[in-house]
């Protein structure tokens, strides 16, 4: 698994292992947290379409799924 700082998410590139509609590359564009410093809401980007999706950013350290970086 990777290890991600939440505090780095924002803008870091991710590509899909199995991409879905030919959406393979993906950047973060938008990262909350609470008053703890936990985050509590990430957004991704496809690059190619622009869709928006709302994703748990644990699911980011996945590698069966998430490559770091543009691949």
């Amino acid at each position: 698994m990777h290890r991600i700082n939440p505090k780095k998410l924002l803008h870091s590139k991710w590509t899909a292992v199995k991409p879905v509609n030919k959406e393979k590359h993906f950047l973060v564009t938008e990262v909350e947290f609470d008053e703890e410093g936990q985050v509590v809401h990430c957004l991704i980007e496809a690059v190619m379409s622009k869709r928006e999706i709302s994703i748990d950013w644990r699911s980011l350290k996945d590698q069966a799924y998430w490559r770091q970086g543009w691949k």
